[in-house]
């Protein structure tokens, strides 16, 4: 498996997924809110599982699926050990989280979506930082069933990969009113 899409003699690496076999730019750069909300979440996951077997991991953190799909996930929770290699996850995450940006939000809503629930991503969640919406989905025999539309007038989120963990809808989207 070819997993470098970084190109030489650059300066910064080129962000770039690889959906059923075509290479799609991740540019231009998000928005504030979108790394508000997505660091929100990341922060919440990440303290909630310090010290447990599921990690939480943001922005940056490649997920081998297959040789045609590679992605770069917002956030995500991955429960299994064997899957996570230095150079990402090798797998389906238990959680996806994806942050919506103009430029992505297509292949969020449909190409990514489709793909994971295929490879067996239990939970999927699409969050618009702009409206303050956040869509959950479940894996149903490899389809995401929407669970429930959330938006400010809810108060909190039942992550159904972990136990315990609720998150607050007010937490998510903490100092986005700022902007």
């Amino acid at each position: 498996m070819n997993n470098n899409l970084v190109y030489e003699n650059t300066q910064d690496e080129i962000k770039a997924e690889l959906i059923n076999g075509k290479v799609f730019m991740m540019s231009p750069r998000p928005r504030l809110e979108h790394n508000i909300v997505l660091g929100n979440i990341f922060g919440l996951f990440w303290t909630y599982l310090k010290g447990k077997t599921c990690r939480a991991y943001c922005d940056g953190v490649d997920v081998f699926i297959d040789e045609k799909n590679r992605f770069i996930p917002d956030v995500m929770i991955v429960c299994n050990p064997s899957i996570r290699k230095k150079d990402g996850i090798y797998g389906a995450p238990d959680l996806v989280v994806e942050v919506l940006s103009p430029s992505t939000a297509h292949n969020d809503r449909f190409r990514k979506k489709e793909i994971y629930a295929k490879a067996g991503v239990k939970e999927y969640w699409i969050v618009d930082p702009l409206n303050c919406i956040i869509e959950t989905y479940l894996n149903q025999n490899n389809d995401f069933i929407l669970d429930k539309f959330y938006n400010t007038d809810d108060t909190e989120i039942k992550v159904s990969v972990c136990d315990n963990l609720v998150v607050k809808i007010e937490d998510i989207f903490d100092y986005i009113d700022e902007l």
